[in-house]
């Protein structure tokens, strides 16, 4: 939902004053904008009676309420406050991200959006709020961000945690165009997960990056089949590599499979890969039986091909990236998400 601006100013009013309401000795006497002064304007100021005089709160409201926004508006705020001597200063947006929140705290400043997270600090009041989901832009913001495309910049940006990258070197690594690179390097820059360097930029927040990916991913975006054999899974799982080496196929284990290959105490019964191209042979080939229930082989037919980024080759048969055995675990409860974080503690976090 995007908010026009004066819509947003009359929603960030209301919220300012449910949030204030929280106080029972505090009366709001005025909310008004407030005239040009030295070539700064508040978005609006609030003027509070409470039982030891009054407290006027300077407001600045942002359409986006990420880290670089944030700061944009402390540093507006610490210049109204130099005027408006006294003043408490607040930011508010849609929804501000705890990150940002912290950015505001630390400075001798509030909070407030209109998904319900607040923080205000001023004489006696205080008021906190925190834990609330964004209600509003962050949707299409993470479309954009976590869309197929957008996530073949992220596998390379986390598969090569170290390395400084310019937009064109990284576009044609990640095989997207420069514009969707630009786009994902806006959305990482506003959340404050990039450095910028003279020679380009390399991600500083690699695992709330990777996080945030994890709550907004599911392997059940890939076509899935399920099948049943009389083979061991790790003999499948060879047969699978011969098959697919002999045919030119591009297949990779993930899940279980893969995890088991990187973090040696995961145990599995049930044998995951993807595997790209005509698979329609495979399984016939494999000797699999599909099944609606019971099976003991996955295989997972890409929804893109970024998914295959950054493989390697374990004892002869080859692995998904970290990055994705992490991202295909993580969704499954309880033992999956044991794995996943074995991957991550053991070979993913080690790299940053």
């Amino acid at each position: 939902m995007k908010l026009s601006g004066d819509e947003l100013e009359e929603k960030a009013g209301k919220a300012l004053r449910s949030c204030l309401a929280k106080v029972p000795f505090l009366r709001i006497e005025d909310m008004e904008k407030e005239p040009y002064q030295r070539g700064m304007q508040p978005d609006f100021l609030v003027k509070l009676a409470l039982p030891n005089g009054e407290q006027v709160l300077v407001v600045e409201v942002k359409n986006n309420g990420q880290p670089r926004l944030a700061r944009q508006a402390v540093n507006q705020l610490l210049r109204y406050r130099e005027i408006l001597s006294g003043a408490y200063g607040v930011f508010m947006a849609p929804y501000i991200s705890p990150k940002a929140a912290e950015v505001c705290v630390n400075e001798g400043l509030g909070y407030a959006d209109l998904s319900g997270n607040c923080y205000l600090c001023f004489g006696q009041v205080y008021i906190e709020q925190e834990g609330k989901p964004n209600l509003f832009a962050k949707k299409r913001d993470l479309r954009s961000l976590y869309s197929p495309k957008a996530e073949r910049v992220l596998r390379v940006l986390l598969s090569n945690p170290k390395k400084t990258w310019k937009i064109k070197a990284l576009a044609d690594e990640a095989q997207v165009s420069i514009g969707q690179v630009s786009n994902v390097n806006k959305l990482l820059n506003d959340r404050e997960w990039i450095l910028k360097k003279q020679e380009g930029f390399v991600i500083s927040a690699p695992e709330q990056l990777l996080s945030e990916w994890s709550e907004n991913y599911t392997f059940r975006r890939n076509k899935i089949r399920n099948f049943y054999s009389l083979k061991s899974v790790s003999e499948i799982e060879a047969d699978l590599a011969d098959i697919c080496n002999k045919k030119g196929l591009n297949y990779a284990l993930t899940g279980f499979s893969g995890a088991a290959r990187l973090a040696p105490a995961v145990r599995y019964k049930r044998g995951f890969a993807y595997l790209d191209g005509s698979e329609e042979d495979i399984p016939m080939l494999l000797g699999l039986k599909e099944v609606p229930s019971g099976a003991n082989v996955t295989l997972l037919i890409p929804y893109d091909e970024g998914v295959l980024y950054g493989t390697r080759e374990f004892a002869g048969i080859r692995i998904a990236s970290p990055v994705q055995i992490y991202l295909d675990l993580i969704g499954f409860r309880g033992r999956g998400e044991e794995a996943a974080d074995a991957i991550l503690a053991q070979v993913i976090r080690p790299q940053w």
